[in-house]
């Protein structure tokens, strides 16, 4: 094989194992894109191209029947708003979607973790459904015990209001 032959083989070996290296990469981060289209409450949103987004091992209280609902509904769409695009991260220690058929994902907007954020101003608290751990959990704990003795968001204005990561949140109910 000539020289210029052999080169042109070894540059074509280099593109190509760069390639499945930068496939590989985007594979094992489990990144997507996606453009909000609307927020649904404090832990769901919707995209653009129709693909609904459940904020994954967190959970706010329901806007209209719940202590602090349309508060942490306020809370997702000031960290994600409509028309924003977002980063969309699986975490394959937990399921894809949920019993309703939307994406289980954190979703990170502007370098922040969407799912901590809120959890961090009181808006949400970690959700460990059958009590399985993300990668996040502890980062999620840390900033709900953090928002709890801060009285911050639900904590300060739910009298009611639980730490029980095993459990969907209970808030109490809705004030009058």
């Amino acid at each position: 094989m000539g020289t210029h032959r052999l080169t042109r083989a070894l540059a074509l070996g280099i593109l190509l194992l760069a390639g499945c290296a930068a496939e590989d990469a985007l594979i094992v981060s489990g990144r997507e894109a996606g453009r909000v289209a609307s927020i649904a409450d404090g832990d769901t949103l919707r995209l653009t191209d129709g693909r609904r987004i459940r904020l994954v091992q967190i959970d706010a209280p329901e806007p209209g029947s719940e202590c602090f609902g349309y508060d942490a509904e306020r809370g997702l769409a000031a960290l994600a708003p409509p028309g924003s695009d977002v980063e969309l991260e699986r975490d394959p220690a937990l399921d894809d979607r949920d019993r309703f058929g939307r994406l289980l994902r954190y979703v990170n907007s502007g370098g922040d973790n969407v799912n901590v954020t809120l959890v961090e101003r009181g808006a949400a608290a970690p959700y460990f459904f059958r009590g399985e751990r993300g990668r996040y959990a502890d980062d999620l704990l840390d900033a709900a015990e953090a928002a709890q003795a801060g009285n911050k968001g639900l904590w300060g204005a739910c009298p009611a209001a639980r730490l029980h990561p095993g459990r969907t949140l209970v808030a109490g109910p809705a004030p009058d």
